[in-house]
C-alpha cells in the first residue's frame, strides 16, 4: 500500500499547479501540458490559432485550416524522471473537412520500490497515455465545428490500469482574415477507474476520477502585410479562471520564433509558465521538413522543459 501511494504521489509530479491550488493534484494533468514544440513554446495559446502544424488537441474545429497533410512527432526532456512525448498527422479533406489523429505518452520513471522496513524492492513506473481521433467540418466559409474522441489510458501499478474514453467539443468562427474567435470543452467525460480487487483481494474497490472538464475561449489576431501572429485565450477549469497568450513572427520565409505565458491566475497563487521557441523549414522536392524547439520555465521543478519536434509537410 505504502508503495502505491508513493507511485500516486510521485505521478502528480506532472502537474501544473502546486497542491494548494484547485488543479493540483487533479488526473489528467500531463495532457493539459501542451503539444508539441509549435504549441507549448507559443504558451499553449492555440485554440483560435490557425498554425503550420494543426493537430485536433486544442480544438478540434482548426483541422479544416490545415493546408496539407502533416506528420509531427515530439520528445520532451523533462526532469524528474519524467517524459512527454507527442506524435500527430493532420490532413485535410476536401472541399470541406479535415481530420487528426495522434498520441500522447507520459509518465515518471526509476520510481525507487521499498517494503515497511525502507529496503529497496524493485524500480517502478507509470505511464499515461491518449489517443484522440478528431474531425473538422466547414459548416460555411467563415464557421467550423469539430468533436475529438479520445481514448485514456493508465498504467499505474502491477494490474492496476484504466482505459475509458473522453470527448472535447469545438467551434471556430473566421471574424476576418486577420481576426480568428474558437471556443472548445475539453474532457468531457474523461475520467479514471480503478479497480484494485487484483492487488487487494476482499480488501480492493472500485473508484473514479473525473478529469476538470476545460472550457476555453480564444481570439487570435494575424496582421495584414506582417509576418506575425498574436493570440490570446481564458480558461475556466475546476472553477478557476487561467490566461495564457503567445506571439510569433517569421524573420525568414524559413525561421520563426515565438514566446508565450501559459496558466496565468489572478484569482490564484500559482506561478505561470513563460516559454520561448523557434522552428525552421526546409523544402525537399515535394515536401517540406521542418524542426521546433521550445523551451519552458517550469515553476515547481528543478529545471525547465526543452522540447524538441520533427515533421513534414506534404505538399
Amino acid at each position: 500500500m505504502r508503495i502505491l501511494v508513493a507511485i500516486l504521489l510521485l505521478n502528480h509530479s506532472l502537474v501544473i499547479a502546486q497542491t494548494g491550488s484547485k488543479l493540483g493534484g487533479l488526473p489528467g494533468a500531463p495532457m493539459r501540458m501542451g503539444f508539441g514544440a509549435e504549441g507549448i513554446g507559443f504558451g499553449n495559446a492555440l485554440t483560435a490559432t490557425p498554425t503550420n502544424t494543426i493537430t485536433g488537441y486544442y480544438n478540434p474545429a482548426m483541422t479544416p485550416f490545415q493546408p496539407q497533410p502533416t506528420v509531427v512527432a515530439s520528445v520532451g526532456f523533462l526532469s524528474l524522471d519524467r517524459n512527454l512525448n507527442f506524435l500527430s498527422f493532420t490532413r485535410p479533406l476536401p472541399p470541406s473537412a479535415g481530420m487528426s489523429f495522434g498520441l500522447i505518452n507520459s509518465g515518471v520513471s526509476n520510481i525507487d520500490g521499498r517494503d515497511s522496513d525502507g529496503r529497496h524492492t524493485q524500480t517502478l513506473s507509470t505511464s499515461e497515455n491518449v489517443f484522440f481521433l478528431s474531425f473538422g467540418l466547414k459548416v460555411d466559409p467563415k464557421v467550423a465545428i469539430g468533436i475529438s474522441t479520445k481514448i485514456l489510458y493508465h498504467s499505474l501499478y502491477t494490474n492496476i490500469s484504466s482505459t475509458t474514453v473522453g470527448f472535447d467539443l469545438g467551434a471556430v468562427l473566421t471574424i476576418t482574415t486577420e481576426w480568428t474567435v474558437g471556443l472548445c470543452i475539453q474532457d468531457i467525460g474523461s475520467k479514471y477507474k480503478w479497480d484494485t480487487s487484483k492487488l487487494y483481494g476482499l480488501n480492493g474497490n472500485t473508484t473514479t476520477d473525473f478529469f476538470p472538464v476545460r472550457k476555453k475561449l480564444g481570439l487570435s489576431y494575424r496582421p495584414q502585410g506582417l509576418a506575425g501572429l498574436i493570440s490570446s485565450e481564458v480558461e475556466l477549469s475546476a472553477r478557476m479562471f487561467l490566461w495564457r497568450a503567445g506571439i510569433q513572427y517569421s524573420l525568414l520565409d524559413e525561421f520563426a520564433v515565438r514566446g508565450g505565458f501559459d496558466q496565468i491566475s489572478i484569482s490564484e497563487d500559482i506561478a505561470a509558465k513563460p516559454s520561448l521557441g523557434f522552428s525552421t523549414i526546409a523544402r525537399i522536392s515535394n515536401v517540406t521538413a521542418f524542426l521546433g524547439y521550445a523551451f519552458v520555465f517550469e515553476p515547481y521543478s528543478p529545471a525547465g522543459i526543452h522540447m524538441v519536434s520533427v515533421g513534414v509537410h506534404f505538399n
